[in-house]
């Protein structure tokens, strides 16, 4: 792919491009950010000086003195003034201007930057006792200073990095602060600034997510407090310290992770799992919609460690609880009870309906092609006890589907028993 030429380049900076001549100051040459900026047509800007249009350079003999600076400054020479738009308004500008020779001609190539963002930005860290706020700016991750009247929110340089925003970006108004907190966590956060305004809180504190420049998310833990209030009392300007937590954020998940669901099969622990299953439990009696409660073992699980080894076993209990948690629904509940056995709680389904789905476990599993681990099949043997004739809680649940497992594997392994309804004269079988 051919690139394009340097004029081509040039023409389409940002910044105004100008080729001077030294001895006149006239232009003769600019790109289209050269008089576009400063509302000029091109054949308007031509050949006219730089004089005119400069308001800080009073006459050749200024331009003169200048011009010889420029010839003797190898690296370039840079100048802050102020260019004159054709209506009369004014532009902060930056001027890097080098010496340029062609064809044994010298000329003078001056690049203008539009600093007035900059200047203001300048402006308003000078104005916010310097020293004092520089510590907090460079201790921090972002410090932000709300004017309630205004809506008016300087965000710090800190802030804006945090972010991946420029120096010169982040509109200075509430609504960008708005509009980068987490849809899920603007009202929450919106609650507790307002407490804090109303009186309600000494402080504001809050931990949400803040999206950055490229639309991802962090998490923040945003502190602030009234700075000022009016005569009457009323908040006028808030000022406030984010802090990025979002490793912090990471790492409590992890871990969360690891308290809560088994290394190995990435299902939920035995802790979990319970606390889940109850939950479910609970919810099925009070609304009536009935449970079923499958305890899983995998068949012959020792011989396979026994032969193959560990590792061996290890990634057969991973894929196997895979094929266990597929195609479970959202009130489903599937965790690892110890060893190779497992327990699945089905959310509103009859007895026939769940020994249909066992069904489907002892399908899918004859499906699975088991060679890769050296093993030429992995059969279970699963129990069923019923939400209701078999208890209403889950120890009672457990114990008759544990005993319905042990029972399929007594006549053979590889099918489902469900639990007999136990009779109030008869024990309750056991292992």
């Amino acid at each position: 792919m051919p690139l394009p030429s340097i004029h081509q380049i040039i023409e389409h900076f940002q910044d105004s491009v100008y080729v001077i001549d030294p001895d006149t100051s006239r232009i003769l040459w600019c790109n289209q950010a050269g008089y576009a900026s400063l509302g000029y047509q091109k054949n308007e800007i031509i050949n006219h000086s730089v004089l005119s249009l400069q308001k800080d350079m009073a006459g050749l003999p200024q331009w003169d003195d200048i011009a010889q600076v420029i010839h003797n400054s190898p690296d370039g020479y840079t100048f802050v003034g102020r260019h004159q738009h054709k209506n009369g308004d004014e532009t902060a500008v930056e001027v890097v201007t080098t010496v340029l020779t062609e064809n044994d001609q010298t000329y003078f190539l001056s690049v203008a930057r539009d600093i007035t963002r900059r200047m203001a930005y300048e402006q308003s860290l000078h104005t916010r006792e310097d020293s004092v706020w520089f510590a907090i700016n460079e201790a921090s991750d972002g410090i932000w200073e709300w004017e309630l009247d205004t809506d008016y929110v300087f965000f710090s340089p800190q802030l804006k990095k945090m972010l991946g925003y420029g120096p010169d970006e982040m509109a200075p108004h509430v609504d960008t602060w708005v509009r980068n907190v987490h849809p899920e966590d603007l009202d929450y956060v919106w609650s507790v600034l307002d407490n804090h305004l109303k009186g309600h809180r000494s402080r504001y504190e809050a931990q949400y997510r803040l999206r950055n420049r490229n639309g991802h998310y962090l998490w923040v833990h945003d502190r602030g407090k009234v700075s000022s209030r009016d005569d009457n009392g009323r908040p006028t300007r808030v000022v406030g310290m984010v802090h990025d937590i979002t490793d912090h954020k990471t790492m409590q998940a992890q871990l969360e992770q690891l308290a809560h669901y088994d290394i190995l099969t990435g299902v939920a622990n035995r802790r979990e799992g319970m606390r889940q299953v109850q939950a479910q439990l609970q919810a099925a009696k009070f609304n009536q919609t009935g449970a079923c409660l499958l305890v899983v073992d995998f068949d012959n699980f020792k011989r396979i460690n026994d032969l193959h080894g560990h590792q061996t076993g290890d990634d057969v209990l991973k894929q196997g609880a895979q094929l266990l948690a597929k195609g479970l629904n959202q009130n489903d509940c599937i965790y690892r009870w110890g060893g190779e056995e497992f327990v699945i709680l089905l959310n509103g389904l009859s007895a026939s309906a769940a020994e249909k789905r066992a069904e489907t476990l002892h399908q899918r599993f004859a499906e699975t092609d088991w060679q890769a681990h050296g093993i030429d099949a992995l059969t279970l043997s699963i129990g069923i006890s019923i939400l209701g004739p078999h208890g209403h809680k889950l120890d009672e649940l457990l114990k008759h589907a544990d005993n319905a497992a042990y029972q399929a594997k007594n006549k053979g392994r590889n099918q489902t028993v469900i639990a007999p309804t136990p009779s109030k004269d008869d024990p309750t079988p056991t292992r």
